[in-house]
């Protein structure tokens, strides 16, 4: 891209800031709008500034360029403070459809119809947060994975309403920002990732209930065993290298054991009413204390940027 665009955020929540940290690092500039309590409840540029220290720590990027790329980024009180600046918006606000759809119809009628309107819901139907819009063809999925400044996979959720040329500007910025981003062609419940990845929490859950193994074996079974290969060899590549032949062998003998259920796992119910909520809490499938909390933090994020590096991905 020749020029960059101009990207503005709506909520300056986690996911809200992590887009943001993003694209200024990427020198494009970005303006953040503050929605409910955003304002009140941290201070923003603080935490974008925290995360930019720690990759400067992990040698991502230089100490120096910090400064420069805070100055890429302000905040704003309204959303009609960048109806004449922005390029494209990218939401990050809470996950009620309704909520969503009255802001998407508000935006819908501030911004010029050139402006790209885009959702990263990681749940919620595009098509339907879309509904109460009039130009639906500028409005898509952007389904970040967080932390977003890291995780590079962005699905780009197309709706039966958008435009080829919205899928073509929100796809090529992405690509351009250092993203992998992915089109999921129908916009279905957890679109693509989301599926897959409750898939196996929901075996996960299954296999503790059992008694089949104990919560931080079935971690580790993955950890130590073949998701150290997903980020090289995913499952698509791996039926065709194993052949098609042997996976359908061992899918005849294994599906009728594996969890079909359709409704969560009473394992979390339980929890829940409990209390028990994970880290939050202190105790959730297994138990957390402050300081394990706080180090597991740490390390998903230095982890993911070793990680990253060692596979050319930063």
């Amino acid at each position: 891209m020749s020029e960059k665009k101009r990207v503005a955020v709506l909520g300056a929540g986690k996911m809200g800031l992590g887009i943001a940290q993003l694209f200024a690092t990427r020198g494009h500039e970005v303006k953040v709008i503050y929605v409910y309590d955003d304002k009140t409840r941290y201070d923003s540029r603080e935490v974008i500034r925290g995360n930019l220290e720690v990759l400067a720590d992990n040698e991502v990027i230089t100490r120096e360029q910090i400064p420069e790329i805070l100055s890429h980024i302000s905040f704003v009180d309204t959303i009609e403070e960048t109806a004449d600046f922005a390029d494209i918006v990218f939401e990050g606000i809470i996950e009620k459809l309704e909520i969503k759809q009255d802001y998407f119809a508000r935006m819908d009628k501030i911004f010029p119809v050139t402006t790209v309107l885009a959702t990263n819901t990681s749940a919620i139907s595009i098509t339907e947060i879309a509904e109460k819009a009039e130009h639906k063809e500028r409005i898509i999925g952007t389904h970040y994975w967080n932390p977003a400044y890291l995780i590079p996979l962005v699905e780009v959720i197309k709706t039966k309403y958008v435009s080829d040329e919205t899928v073509k500007i929100t796809y090529d910025l992405l690509k351009e920002a250092g993203k992998r981003p992915v089109i999921v062609k129908k916009d279905v419940p957890g679109f693509l990732a989301n599926r897959m990845q409750h898939a196996l929490f929901r075996e996960a859950l299954s296999i503790i209930e059992q008694d089949i193994a104990d919560p931080a074996d079935v971690d580790d079974a993955i950890k130590y065993g073949f998701g150290m290969r997903l980020g090289i060899c995913a499952p698509v590549e791996v039926m065709d290298m194993g052949g098609l032949d042997l996976t359908y062998n061992i899918h005849k003998y294994l599906f009728p054991h594996l969890e079909n259920s359709t409704t969560p796992s009473r394992l979390l119910t339980d929890n829940i009413e409990k209390g028990n909520l994970g880290f939050k809490t202190g105790k959730g499938l297994m138990t957390w204390s402050s300081e394990e909390v706080e180090k597991a933090n740490k390390d998903l994020t230095e982890g993911l940027i070793k990680v990253a590096r060692a596979l050319g991905r930063l």
